[in-house]
């Protein structure tokens, strides 16, 4: 059983594929063992992403373990994950249209038992190891842009890097930005930035109960629950390194964002082409 519909797997593969460079051959005879399929390697991946666990685990007589690492490392430094991200941001941008005249912003601490780069004593998890996820959505939740970080950072130092994220647009951007943030960056700091950066703000204040729900910061609470909760792979971090674990989180935020496509594109087609009822 898949897992995940062939409605989300098979035009995130095409598009996938399409990015992935061009295989030279450098046998001298023109001939050597024969090389497993890019799509069953990338099924193998995407298994391990949502359902976590070691690259042993998804290893069988079709693909080994060493192979799954050897081309998701061929494919990260080829940039295929950020490019499969960047795809789709544009694809949902034009079919459905960004909201980025308001910006969301939250930290998210997850387990990382392996330890690596990007971890820290976590706060909330009696100091074992924990990675942090500062990240960045627009309006609707659809996420833009992350940094990751040792769970023992705090998030106001985060939020520059977070906010260059958005670079990814260039000069694409509206005129007037609203960040919205929680009480944890309720400081002089975070004012001084986001006035140097030209963006406005709504910030909870320290010390005061404001419902999330009564708030913009609802859809980051949001995609981080898509994260956590649809990926196993992002609620417990073993990879070591910051460009796998990047590289995990980019493909993750593709997959979200071709899920919302085609949940709108199923809303629209359900209930703007019903015919009118008689009166």
């Amino acid at each position: 059983m898949p897992v995940l519909p062939n409605f989300i797997t098979d035009p995130l593969w095409d598009q996938f594929r399409a990015l992935l460079p061009e295989r030279t051959i450098t046998h001298p005879l023109g001939c050597h063992r024969p090389r497993i399929p890019d799509r069953v390697v990338f099924d193998k991946l995407l298994a391990r992403l949502v359902l976590g666990g070691s690259y042993q685990q998804h290893a069988d007589e079709n693909c080994s373990a060493t192979t799954m690492r050897a081309r998701r490392d061929e494919w990260i430094r080829a940039g295929v994950f950020d490019a499969i991200h960047r795809l789709a941001l544009g694809a949902y941008d034009q079919a459905v249209g960004l909201d980025l005249d308001d910006l969301v912003i939250d930290g998210c601490i997850v387990k990382a038992p392996c330890g690596g780069e990007n971890t820290g004593r976590s706060p909330v998890d009696r100091g074992k190891s924990g990675l942090k996820r500062s990240l960045l959505v627009e309006g609707g939740g659809i996420p833009i842009g992350w940094v990751l970080a040792g769970a023992n950072q705090n998030d106001s130092p985060l939020l520059r890097p977070t906010l260059e994220k958005l670079e990814v647009f260039g000069c694409h951007l509206p005129q007037n930005i609203t960040v919205h943030l929680d009480a944890g960056y309720d400081s002089v700091t975070t004012r001084s930035l986001l006035e140097e950066l030209g963006c406005d703000w709504q910030i909870s204040p320290k010390g005061a109960f404001v419902p999330i729900n009564h708030t913009r910061r609802w859809v980051v609470e949001r995609t981080n629950a898509w994260h956590n909760r649809g990926f196993a792979a992002l609620a417990k971090v073993t990879d070591r390194r910051a460009v796998v674990q990047d590289a995990w989180i980019a493909l993750a935020s593709a997959i979200i964002i071709i899920r919302r496509l085609v949940r709108r594109a199923w809303s629209i087609y359900r209930w703007g082409t019903r015919p009118a009822r008689s009166p």
